[in-house]
């Protein structure tokens, strides 16, 4: 798709809940799009619902976005301050003769729609169409409350939808819906329209639940005679059941995946790919790479699944290249104790275990035997390599008293000492390294065992073997 050089798009969150995923991978298109056509990214928070929406819910919208890197160019702008203007953009439609004032209340509102038989089917009679303008305006001067509603024209409404295709509605399913409230507030569709139009918005990137609104939106711009901007519908994200994406299928919001230990780059990677294919096989792409690679026709138009496996698959990714520096200042902070190791220290740690974690909150399990005290042997590695606790303890005195005469605490000093141990016992060194393995970490599985105890320390070492030396002793009794 050819896009014109002044590419103008917005992201326009209602800040009545945190952001969704749903709503960062759409603003995500929308700054995509902009970046691959140097043109501006606009941000709105659409308040005009002053009950639900709140301070806080904007405040996460916002932390959201820059922890994902969404920056924007412009903004955020706050729909409540165009007030005046969608007020100014209404009247404008009032004297073109596009809206008129309605004066039925909702209670004879709510008797002609029941008195119609069916009720779900029901149109405004347009009752209040023939009144006479100054019968209206008098009517509007002495008080009388009244909403404005938008003259729907007859035919169809159709557009070219950037992702559907061509979309079409008959007018005559349109009831002439109302544009300004009786409070003098206006309508979504209006405030919406009145704002891109005040904002220079050339392309709207959305959620196809937004579709019905669409005819509305472009009835609204023909009338106040402005371009209409080019709409690209997005399908939902579904949940692995193929119902639509909610809290049931697990964390929604994007500070969820934060807390839980997805790397921004790697979120905002996944999000690019669900729904848009770049045109390859390839599934890890940089930010530049994206931008370069994104365009609205390759938006598919089913709806994407959202795969948690496969987002933690790419994040185990990002954290094997991830700088060990930066992987450690969040894994710290998942513990207490962060203080009495040093920046080097966590930093090795953090090297030490990125390649065997898909998340830091998944590293920060793996990294629990290292940083606290506390030890939990696990049941199948004791049932696996401390089956014969005598012969196991004896194997494991005899190495501490190895250990604790080595000159220099280093991975080759300590696998030299290990191997030479399981020669003089006339067994193979994975007899010695598997029970020493659960010895200090409580497991069957970890990184290299002699990298495992130079981190560790000797100390640490030394008291951890007698702590198995115990339990063997006992469980020998």
């Amino acid at each position: 798709m050819n896009a014109p050089p002044n590419v103008r798009v917005r992201f326009a969150p209602s800040p009545t809940g945190y952001l969704h995923v749903g709503g960062a991978r759409t603003a995500l298109f929308n700054w995509l799009f902009a970046r691959h056509h140097d043109g501006v990214f606009v941000l709105r928070i659409e308040d005009t619902d002053q009950q639900r929406s709140s301070d806080e819910m904007t405040a996460a919208i916002l932390d959201g976005m820059q922890w994902l890197g969404l920056d924007w160019d412009e903004g955020p702008f706050h729909q409540a301050d165009g007030l005046e203007r969608h007020r100014d953009d209404t009247i404008r439609l009032l004297d073109a003769g596009a809206a008129y004032r309605c004066f039925c209340t909702p209670e004879e509102l709510q008797a002609r729609r029941a008195a119609s038989g069916d009720e779900s089917a029901f149109r405004y009679d347009r009752l209040c169409l023939s009144i006479p303008r100054n019968e209206s305006d008098r009517r509007a001067a002495a008080g009388e409350p009244f909403t404005i509603r938008f003259r729907v024209p007859e035919g169809s409404t159709w557009w070219d939808d950037a992702v559907h295709g061509e979309i079409r509605f008959d007018n005559a399913d349109i009831e002439d819906f109302i544009i300004l409230r009786s409070d003098g507030t206006p309508i979504y569709n209006m405030a919406v329209v009145s704002d891109d139009v005040a904002m220079r918005i050339t392309h709207v990137i959305r959620g196809d639940d937004h579709i019905s609104n669409t005819p509305k939106q472009i009835m609204l711009y023909r009338a106040l005679g402005v371009p209409v901007p080019v709409f690209a519908h997005v399908p939902m994200i579904l949940g692995p059941d193929g119902r639509r994406l909610s809290k049931r299928h697990g964390a929604t919001a994007v500070g969820e995946y934060r807390r839980q230990g997805i790397l921004p780059d790697a979120l905002f990677n996944f999000l690019a790919l669900l729904g848009w294919s770049p045109g390859t096989d390839e599934e890890i792409f940089t930010r530049a790479e994206l931008i370069a690679r994104f365009g609205l026709e390759g938006i598919n138009r089913k709806s994407a699944i959202f795969d948690t496996q496969k987002l933690e698959w790419m994040n185990g990714r990002y954290m094997a290249n991830a700088d060990s520096a930066q992987l450690a200042v969040m894994l710290r902070e998942r513990f207490t104790s962060a203080d009495r190791h040093s920046d080097d220290w966590w930093r090795d740690l953090a090297e030490l275990l990125k390649v065997r974690a898909r998340t830091i909150e998944e590293m920060a399990q793996q990294a629990r035997p290292y940083v606290e005290d506390e030890l939990v042997y696990d049941d199948a590695a004791v049932e696996k390599h401390w089956k014969e606790p005598a012969t196991v303890a004896g194997r494991l005195a005899r190495l501490r008293s190895d250990l604790a005469a080595v000159d220099e605490w280093t991975e080759p000093v300590l696998e030299r000492t290990v191997r030479q141990r399981a020669e003089e016992e006339g067994i193979g060194a994975g007899k010695l390294i598997h029970p020493l393995r659960v010895a200090l970490t409580g497991t069957g599985a970890s990184p290299g065992i002699f990298e495992v105890a130079r981190l560790l320390g000797r100390d640490r070492v030394l008291d951890r073997i007698d702590r198995a030396l115990a339990a063997l002793n006992g469980a020998a009794q």
